[in-house]
């Protein structure tokens, strides 16, 4: 193979990889300018410029030898070009065109420039192959044997204000590929490179417009035409316009590839058929999820295994390894490449380059020189990446240690080691691994034989080789990072594996250290477990995700068959100017098989041992690429070839391509034994034991519990024993009721103003107090208040009047025959005092013990407002309150899972049975008067409600079991409308959409800090993903309505949704099915979205105005103002089933549900993380930051 073949056969490849990068950028264009040989279109808003071709193009039906080519498109016409007034804003034209971008452009200021050229060269007809061969992968391979490419740099819309590079420019291309008997349009549409999406035509601003264009078709008689088929590839709607950059039909981001004409016949234009992306990045350049790869079950007998002697040996800590290798793409840069001899003058100063870094490669490895930098490469007989180099068929070892916290089962408390021995040996020439973890735990070991995957990545590191393909070492060397997130089912229990390798040390040994954080289910001891054998599929920059079924077998022989889900990360640097050959095949497929686990107790070792194959997956399976069509509650099988099967998960049942949650307390009336009670969710259900009953020790049998005088313990949820009495009944049982002077259920008693019905005399003043009232006559009068005569000799002496005198009378011990002095009390003793009118003083004090309290009318001491030396309460006479006055503190609610939802002045609470509204039993949770309540959301760890009002404003929260309210955030609030709580960080999120921001703080409204102030309109709701760190919100600004994403550390925001929204009031998150769901007040709909595939449902439509909404397994619930209800909504059925309407009937605002316990979550804030301030969990990592108001003891990191 000559050096030119080579290089556009290198390029090729590097190509196909490049199309998994996930937008696009104008210098992953087609190369352009002078130095491609481009010819230059003449500066001006109108000019054209006539293009012969040396290979016919075909359009619709047609071939064309000539076209012209434009300051806004392709023109293919018989005649003479036509004027831009002829068509601009008269769409569709009469004559045949390919517009990219079609408006009034214009280059006359020489800074925009159109550039054009015919090209074969055969780089550049593999590049083109390479994009059609994507958009279309169910074609025959075709072979490019000509190009048209056509690039508009920088042009500005005409007539806009500004000069220079002032004015908004756009950059776009197009390349016209043909074979012998089809022509592709491939339009490239670069992110930076839109900046505007309309221009002024005839004195209107029309928005572009983007599509094919036949022209007229003359009739079967010569004088007749009728207009052709006009293609458009965007609408009026700008948003369709700014989405040429954001979608794709080819792979690729802002990549848009057409069928534009066959030959001898044709039917239609035929669009790309790949509506995703193939392989997604982060924002900020990490590697995201490429797709489901879900392991080849290969049934055959289970074998033993005879491991190498276990021999320990003391190393010292090395780092982690990426453990799960699934679907894994390398991604290079393209870098168009050119051919020419060094000069003379560059190859002594190369040469000092080689030698300044020949030592930095492998002994076993040669250095390369490059223009931009060296790379190492291993010499034959050897494998690697240059920096390490093995002898190929070597055995290799690998040691390291082992940290970690796990939980197990239900466990609360954690199982910690640290520095564990873990041990490897590879038998290299057949792939057999051996992995050994010394001085696990009893407590541990069981429950972790089913992650065999801990040394998958050593397997896959060095899997045995077919020809062609090369193993994990091979491509990464020894010194990498993976980080894995696994997640069992059906309990959600999660696992994060980190591991770093090291590279080798000077005993040939590959050095590794292993974290492991989280929870694992618990495997009975002396329980086996049997992994099938399965296959994996890798692409390289490596991320993957797969699912994993394995059986266990209990010591009483019972068999279990369980799934875990597993996310992978693998990080590595690779050489960035080796621009030669890449003999790597872009996709390879891992065979791993002959897997055996054991835990052995009495040496306190986990083994585990497998064979790894690494070689061709031939055709490439649906499953891999994403085009299965099962359903998202279901897994994709690969089978042999390009077959697969679609199951559905556990839980749903279906055909794979349509799956429906199993309802297991309706379909299996006892799944939850006696005394328990079924609670359905998406994909798996929940017990809990009736009032009277719990959990025995093994966490499924309710148990009795023995009786309890709730009223005697003072755990009855009575009204406060100042306003209700409760009365024991036997067994748990009690009942409630109010006090004279009150009137309620017991549960909420209300005073009753007795003042109200004149039960004072006329000539008599009323007050009334908390159960109670006093009469008190007028000026001139004189009475007990019940009766009052005129005239006052006689004052009659008032309650206050009579108790001090009473109290003075009895220690007045005169020692003289007559006392010349007032009567006085012994030393010690408490005189109340009276003010003119001989009522209580509002304050009394005992001088003695140098203590003051507050009173009531009756002179009764106010609870909790006692102060010690030096010190005297504020009280006053509070005036007789405006109807009932509840109670401000909590009424404790019952266990199970309950809606809560707030109306203006108090939050409400809905008992849930399974997903139905026990409607009879919903009653108010908190009274707040006066305020009005908008955000509720709900702490599950404490079981904490808390709320937002904007009266205040202010943030508050109280306990779910009883209590009294705290307020948290009092200052610099305006409009606090959303809210959200990370139980797992500690962490509150709100809106203000007054201050147009959102904010974070500690749960106690400590440590406030600013997450966002700008691009912000009218925030509102808020949600949080304490599982992945990452937060949601809306803006319902009319102008722009939005729904974006960041992490919570408020790094790479984004924009999820902003087509087709008005009034994004409510929006929730469902970590079960990892859907985004909002409400819309304007369009009237409810839609689903996934923040990852972004695929978008609509769930309902023609609903009223809702404002907030909360998910719950199956079912969405969302308040909505103008019904004045709580709505229940079907996710399945796509339909409303249930609507609760509140005795008070006004507008229902926030909305949130408590549960019986909290998700199984993890992150990476656990116990603050480290930090000293704020942990701010993000996607894969963490962020320590300092609050707004820092005490300069605060750093900002991130880990």
């Amino acid at each position: 193979m000559n050096l030119y073949q080579r290089i556009w056969l290198g390029w090729t490849i590097v190509f196909v990889i490049a199309l998994s990068v996930s937008s696009l950028s104008i210098r992953d264009m087609f190369d352009y300018g002078e130095q491609a040989g481009d010819q230059l279109l003449e500066f001006g808003t109108d000019q054209t410029q006539e293009l012969h071709l040396n290979r016919s193009m075909f359009f619709f039906d047609r071939e064309y030898d000539t076209i012209y080519v434009s300051t806004s498109i392709i023109m293919l016409i018989l005649e003479e070009p036509m004027a831009e007034s002829e068509y601009l804003g008269k769409m569709p034209a009469s004559f045949g065109m390919i517009a990219a971008f079609l408006g009034d452009l214009d280059n006359s200021d020489e800074v925009g420039k159109v550039y054009y050229r015919q090209d074969s060269i055969p780089y550049v007809l593999q590049q083109t192959e390479g994009h059609i061969s994507q958009a279309f992968p169910d074609d025959n391979k075709l072979e490019s044997i000509h190009a048209i490419i056509v690039t508009w740099e920088n042009l500005a819309a005409h007539g806009t204000p500004g000069e220079g590079q002032d004015r908004e420019r756009n950059t776009f291309q197009l390349v016209v590929a043909s074979t012998e008997s089809a022509s592709y349009a491939i339009m490239f549409y670069p992110s930076e490179g839109l900046q505007y999406v309309s221009t002024i035509v005839e004195g209107q601003r029309e928005s572009v417009q983007a599509g094919f264009s036949q022209g007229l078709i003359r009739g079967w008689f010569s004088w007749t035409s009728t207009q052709g088929t006009y293609y458009r590839i965007t609408t009026e709607d700008e948003a369709s316009i700014r989405r040429l950059s954001e979608g794709t039909n080819s792979g690729r981001h802002g990549v848009w590839v057409y069928e534009i004409g066959t030959s001898p016949a044709f039917t239609s234009i035929n669009p790309g058929q790949v509506t995703g992306p193939t392989l997604e990045e982060d924002v900020d350049g990490g590697p995201m999820e490429t797709g489901t790869v879900f392991p080849l079950i290969n049934t055959g007998g289970q074998q033993r295994i005879v491991f190498p002697e276990y021999k320990p040996e003391e190393e010292e800590e090395t780092s982690e390894p990426d453990l799960h290798p699934t679907v894994h793409p390398v991604q290079y840069r393209p870098n168009y490449p050119f051919v020419s001899e060094p000069a003379q003058d560059m190859i002594f100063p190369r040469m000092l380059n080689y030698f300044s870094n020949r030592q930095k490669c492998s002994s076993f490895a040669d250095c390369e020189d490059y223009t931009n930098g060296y790379c190492c490469h291993c010499r034959p007989g050897f494998y690697g990446n240059g920096k390490d180099c093995v002898a190929e068929g070597k055995p290799q070892r690998m040691n390291g240690k082992v940290n970690g916290s796990v939980f197990v089962g239900n466990s609360p408390s954690p199982l910690e080691f640290s520095s564990n021995d873990l041990h490897s040996y590879v038998v290299a020439n057949d792939g057999r691994a051996y992995v050994a973890i010394s001085t696990i735990p009893a407590g541990l070991g069981p429950s972790l034989q089913p992650l065999s995957s801990l040394g998958g990545v050593i397997g896959w590191a060095f899997a045995l080789e077919q020809p062609g393909y090369e193993n994990g070492f091979s491509i990464v060397g020894g010194k990498f990072t993976r980080k894995a997130d696994v997640t069992f089912l059906p309990g959600n229990e999660r696992l994060t594996i980190e591991q770093k390798f090291k590279g080798i040390d000077e005993h040939d040994h590959l050095v590794v250290s292993t974290q492991l954080e989280g929870r694992l289910p618990e495997v009975s001891p002396g329980s086996t477990v049997q992994i099938e054998s399965y296959k994996e599929l890798y692409q390289y920059a490596i991320t993957s995700f797969s699912n994993r079924d394995y059986t266990v077998t209990l010591p009483d022989g019972s068999v279990q068959t369980k799934t875990y889900q597993w996310r992978q990360i693998i990080t590595y640097q690779s050489c960035p100017h080796d621009q030669s050959i890449k003999t790597m095949q872009p996709t390879q497929q891992l065979s791993v098989d002959q897997i055996f686990v054991m835990y052995d107790s009495g040496n306190q070792l986990i083994r585990y041992a497998m064979s790894n194959k690494i070689g061709s997956i031939h055709k490439q399976n649906p499953c891999f690429t994403g085009r299965h069509g099962c359903d998202t509650n279901a897994a994709c099988r690969p089978g042999d070839g390009i077959q697969f099967t679609c199951v559905c998960a556990t839980g749903f049942s279906g055909d794979g391509r349509q799956c429906y949650d199993i309802d297991e307390c309706r379909e299996i009336p006892e799944i939850c034994g006696s005394h328990a009670i079924c609670n359905n969710q998406l994909g798996t259900f929940r017990c809990e034991c009736v009032d009277g009953f719990q959990f025995s020790s093994d966490g499924k049998t309710c148990v009795g519990i023995q009786p309890i005088n709730h009223c005697q313990r003072g755990t009855d949820n009575c009204d406060i024993p100042e306003r209700a009495l409760c009365s024991y009944t036997g067994a748990s049982s009690f009942i409630c009721s109010c006090l004279p002077g009150f009137v309620g259920d017991g549960y909420n008693c209300q005073d009753i103003d007795e003042c109200e019905q004149s039960r004072c005399h006329r000539d008599a003043v009323c007050y009334n107090s908390q159960g109670s009232f006093t009469c008190q006559c007028l000026p001139n009068f004189h009475g007990n208040g019940f009766h009052c005569a005129p005239g006052s000799p006689e004052r009659e002496k008032t309650q206050c009047e009579r108790d001090r005198e009473i109290i003075q009378a009895s220690y007045n011990t005169p020692s003289f025959p007559v006392s010349f002095f007032r009567p006085r009390p012994a030393t010690g003793q408490y005189v109340p005092t009276c003010d003119h009118h001989g009522a209580y003083e509002p304050t009394q004090c005992h001088d003695s013990i140098r203590q003051c309290w507050c009173v009531d009318s009756n002179g009764q001491e106010i609870p909790n407002t006692r102060t010690g030396p030096g010190q005297r309460p504020l009280c006053k006479v509070v005036p007789p309150p405006i109807g009932p006055t509840p109670r401000p503190d909590v009424s404790p609610v019952a266990p199970g899972t309950h809606l809560l939802f707030s109306q203006s002045g108090k939050i409400e609470h809905i008992p849930l049975d399974g997903y139905s509204l026990k409607k009879q039993e919903a009653k108010a949770l908190l009274h707040l008067p006066d305020r009005v309540v908008v955000a509720v959301a709900y702490d599950c760890l404490e079981k904490m409600v808390y709320w937002t009002e904007i009266t205040g404003p202010s943030i508050s929260r109280a306990n779910l079991e009883g209590g009294d309210t705290n307020s948290l955030v009092t200052t610099d609030l305006e409009s606090p409308e959303g809210l959200a709580v990370d139980h797992l960080a500690r962490l509150m999120f709100w809106t203000d959409s007054m201050k147009n921001s959102i904010e974070v703080a500690k749960l106690d409204g400590s440590q406030r800090r600013v997450l966002f102030d700008t691009d912000l309109v009218n925030p509102r709701p808020v949600v949080a993903d304490p599982s992945y760190g990452r937060l949601y919100w809306a803006d319902w600004n009319r102008e722009g309505p939005k729904i974006e994403m960041s992490n919570m550390d408020g790094t790479d925001r984004t924009v999820l949704v902003k087509d087709d929204l008005a009034l994004p009031n409510g929006l929730t998150y469902d970590s079960e099915s990892q859907q985004l769901c909002w409400a819309d007040a304007g369009t009237r709909k409810v839609e689903c979205m996934d923040p990852n595939s972004r695929n978008r449902r609509e769930i309902v439509e023609g609903i009223q105005y809702p404002f907030a909404i909360v998910a719950h397994g199956r079912n969405l619930y969302y308040t909505d103002w103008r019904r004045e209800a709580v709505v229940a909504v079907d996710r399945t059925m796509a339909r409303e089933t249930d609507e609760f309407l509140p005795q008070k009937r006004s507008r229902v605002y926030g909305i949130s549900i408590t549960t019986t316990q909290c998700p199984q979550a993890y992150n990476y804030c656990l116990n603050n993380g480290g930090c000293s301030h704020l942990c701010l969990p993000r996607h894969g990592g963490f962020t320590c930051r300092c609050p707004d108001v820092m005490d300069g003891t605060c750093v900002d990191r991130n880990f």
